[in-house]
């Protein structure tokens, strides 16, 4: 369990009246009201990340958006005045995690944190695994996988008790992933030790873990390098062996650890919020039952009411501008709250209310929760086909599912910018 107590950031909180810091224990613990609440004092409130960097705070529907899509807004923290190295955010928080300097580069170097003409070039690498094609062709392998997890579900329970989040909502999405980057099944326990160890914000984990993943990708690919497949990483050592300008070894590996991580841990807990939320919303559980057309929908109204997501990378001003009225000089950085977004009374009727029906079929996503813009996250269709069979698949094996806990038990993970719960107790009949 992470704590938040004992790591190094904690140190910031509390240090500037009037600008909360995204770390303090109010806005983990319930970023729906905190959050809800510096909405409402403005569309652009002044705020603290984690280290203890000045940000804007983006806080309402259109002008999250708006700045998730304005290219004037960048991930390099370089536009800044009199920017050094050491006024990096992420070199900064990397520091104080104690990763080691000659591993930084896999992550200041990655898909997520990089602009064009860079992040377009790797971005264009990759998305021919998330084609529409690709990913429904996919949903056959995805629907097995879920089968195959759920009919072995009550080998783990423990009377009559079982964990979602351990035996299906973890096993599904990093099964899919890894199979879809070519990550072989044995490894693929570590991998989710390892990811957890990622996000903990405890220094003696990640600086162990870190390391590792990087090495462990480098040694796939000299094995891959004798044996090609027809999986991703195959592509990319073809496109990197073909021409190296293209695809760097540093870029071959972030790309394979970006796209494992992503892959499968906002997923798993998209499901794990989700598969909460519906049962302990009896009347909506019973709508989606009796209209299994309904899940596409229901997925798009689970991502906005419980994602697991909550905050963007932060961006940075390339030039001077302004965001609802507010200046915001160039250099100055932006944290759009996509939690404070997706509750906004100002373009959602009664947002806190779930609502499986609220997004029309067939229209456009109408919602945050996958980000926006030239970042919107690549692997959002995957992702959505798995929670569709995730829940349809669910419900089909365990009609009669509930929560083995009262709803208030449940025990969330204090992560900053997160919503995860640490388990999901189930009794299966």
């Amino acid at each position: 369990m992470t704590d938040l107590a004992s790591s190094p950031f904690s140190e910031h909180i509390g240090k500037h009246p009037g600008e909360p810091n995204v770390m303090e224990p109010a806005l983990v613990a319930d970023p729906f009201s905190g959050y809800g609440e510096l909405r409402e004092q403005g569309p652009v409130v002044r705020g603290r990340f984690v280290d203890d960097t000045p940000v804007w705070f983006i806080t309402r529907f259109e002008e999250v958006r708006e700045v998730l899509r304005d290219q004037r807004f960048a991930n390099s923290p370089s536009f800044a005045r009199g920017a050094t190295e050491a006024d990096n955010p992420t070199r900064r928080l990397m520091d104080m995690m104690g990763l080691p300097e000659h591993y930084q580069v896999y992550l200041a170097g990655s898909i997520l944190t990089l602009d064009p003409p860079d992040h377009t070039r790797l971005r264009r690498l990759v998305s021919r695994a998330f084609t529409a094609r690709k990913i429904t062709d996919l949903r056959p392998r995805v629907e097995a996988i879920a089968d195959e997890l759920l009919r072995r579900l009550p080998e783990h329970a423990e009377d009559g008790v079982v964990d979602l989040i351990a035996h299906f909502a973890y096993p599904l999405p990093i099964t899919v992933i890894c199979e879809l980057v070519g990550i072989p099944e044995a490894d693929r326990p570590q991998w989710r030790d390892w990811s957890s160890r990622l996000i903990s914000l405890q220094p003696d984990m990640l600086k162990d873990a870190f390391p590792a993943m990087v090495e462990h990708i480098h040694e796939l690919i000299r094995q891959r390098r004798a044996a090609l497949g027809d999986d991703l990483l195959s592509e990319l050592i073809r496109t990197h062996d073909d021409d190296g300008s293209r695809l760097s070894d540093v870029e071959m590996v972030t790309l394979v650890l970006t796209l494992v991580l992503a892959g499968h841990e906002t997923t798993a807990h998209l499901i794990t919020n989700g598969t909460a939320a519906l049962l302990t919303h009896p009347d909506q559980l019973q709508l989606l039952k009796s209209d299994p057309g309904l899940f596409p929908r229901a997925v798009h109204e689970l991502m906005r009411w419980c994602g697991p997501v909550h905050l963007t990378q932060l961006r940075y001003a390339t030039e001077d501008t302004e965001v609802a009225g507010v200046p915001i000089a160039k250099g100055e950085a932006v944290l759009a709250l996509l939690v404070a977004a997706n509750y906004d009374p100002r373009h959602y009727t009664d947002p806190t209310r779930l609502d499986l029906t609220r997004h029309p079929a067939g229209r456009a996503e109408d919602h945050v929760g996958f980000g926006h813009g030239m970042h919107y996250c690549l692997g959002a269709s995957l992702a959505r086909q798995e929670g569709e069979v995730a829940f349809g698949k669910l419900l089909a094996h365990y009609p009669d599912v509930s929560l083995a806990v009262a709803p208030e038990d449940l025990q969330r993970v204090p992560l900053p910018g997160s919503w995860r719960l640490a388990t999901l107790p189930l009794r299966l009949t």
